[in-house]
């Protein structure tokens, strides 16, 4: 079984902002899928068990905030013993607006999820999905930014964003990694 973890932070205050395009894709694959054999809330999380190519999925959106995710992946890991991959979706300031990039591995870059998954993990072998958010301007601080909502400008983009990180998603579960690097690392969504 493979293991997509959605990062994000629960209620509507942060619904459309640039932290929560984990959920957003988390949410955008279920769908597209199809399929949803299970729905429940369990190990502070939101989970969906599903398939893709006949392969087993469950997705987690971890409700105890962004900072806390690794103590609900943790969980998750230990409870269920047949999950084989783990990949994390976040966002990412380092990226370009727009870009997704893969990465196996390494370290939090920064991003306060990531770490929270390898402290609470004691590891940092897992997969990503990097969702590139924009950059705040000079002197901003980033905490705030990836806490505000997308501009109008972006908004008119997410939809083909998420979509290309669903098919994305699709060809890591049936290719694996290494393919899925070698295909979306250099595109601009």
């Amino acid at each position: 079984m493979i293991l997509i973890v959605g990062l994000g932070n629960p209620g509507i205050k942060y619904r459309q902002t640039r932290h929560n395009i984990g959920f957003v894709i988390a949410d955008a694959f279920i769908k597209d899928t199809g399929i949803c054999k299970s729905h429940h809330t369990r190990f502070n999380s939101d989970l969906k068990k599903t398939a893709y190519s006949g392969i087993k999925i469950l997705v987690a959106k971890p409700l105890s905030y962004m900072n806390n995710s690794g103590v609900s992946v943790a969980a998750i890991c230990r409870h269920y013993d047949d999950i084989e991959n783990i990949i994390v979706i976040h966002d990412d300031i380092d990226i370009e607006f727009g870009k997704i990039k893969f990465k196996r591995g390494g370290g939090p870059g920064g991003h306060n999820g990531i770490q929270s998954i390898i402290s609470s993990m004691k590891t940092d072998v897992f997969d990503r999905l990097r969702i590139g958010v924009g950059r705040p301007s000079p002197g901003r601080d980033s905490a705030d930014f990836v806490l505000d909502k997308f501009s109008k400008t972006e908004n008119r983009e997410i939809a083909g964003i998420v979509n290309i990180s669903v098919e994305a998603l699709k060809d890591y579960i049936e290719y694996g990694i290494d393919f899925a690097m070698n295909k979306y690392n250099c595109l601009k969504s």
